[in-house]
């Protein structure tokens, strides 16, 4: 599937560059309002992020026009501006979707699958207490244990734990770990979850094991199924 993002903001912009791509998603980028309708009609994508302001300019403006040339096209507003008013201005002009800055990348990534096939399923209960292999999470009173005995964690290395734990078996990308455990929509250029991810191996995997956290190089860390 093919998306076009269109941010005035440069590094969120590359943010949700390399975090959709690491999802899967074919992307093309645009940072001035001017170039979206151009790109639209050359590339044809399945969906537009749209950022709402580009400065002093409001892409409520260029909806119609895109709506003419591209009829087919889903289109996501992203915006700072939460008020009722701003939304449902965004969509009477033609939005399809509406998603208020700051956001979450997993509501992203839900909102656009949303968007691409315009139905959705029942979502499975949550239960409380995650098995793995060695490991057990207690969701509700926030507690981890391998083969029983209690871990010391820190806020972010649960959460961290956690995030792996309810997606096992998927690639996870650094940008979508990012954002979700540490709620950032940038690069902070460091090594921050290679570091973590160091500590949770060292409290959960037994000594010279396989690791339940696995790197998979160019492509992000996953949480391993199996015994």
């Amino acid at each position: 599937m093919r998306i076009l993002i269109a941010d005035d903001e440069k590094a969120l912009l590359n943010f949700l560059e390399r975090g959709l791509r690491a999802e899967g998603y074919d992307c093309v980028c645009a940072n001035q309002l001017h170039d979206v309708t151009v790109l639209v009609q050359k590339h044809q994508p399945d969906v537009v992020i749209l950022d709402r302001l580009f400065g002093d300019e409001d892409s409520l403006g260029i909806l119609a026009d895109l709506r003419r040339k591209a009829p087919q096209v889903m289109i996501l507003l992203l915006t700072a501006l939460d008020e009722v008013s701003d939304r449902v201005a965004g969509l009477k002009q033609g939005a399809d979707d509406y998603l208020c800055k700051p956001f979450d990348f997993e509501e992203l990534l839900a909102r656009i699958t949303s968007l691409a096939r315009r139905k959705g399923g029942n979502v499975p209960p949550e239960q409380s207490a995650l098995v793995i292999e060695q490991l057990r999470i207690d969701r509700e009173n926030r507690l981890a244990f391998v083969h029983d005995e209690e871990l010391l964690l820190t806020k972010i290395e649960f959460d961290l734990l956690l995030y792996f734990a309810e997606n096992q078996g998927k690639v996870l990308s650094r940008e979508r770990i990012l954002n979700r455990v540490w709620g950032s929509q940038s690069d902070p250029l460091t090594n921050i979850v290679d570091v973590y991810i160091s500590r949770l191996r060292q409290k959960i995997d037994a000594p010279h094991g396989e690791s339940l956290i696995q790197t998979l190089r160019g492509n992000g860390y996953r949480m391993r199924t199996g015994a």
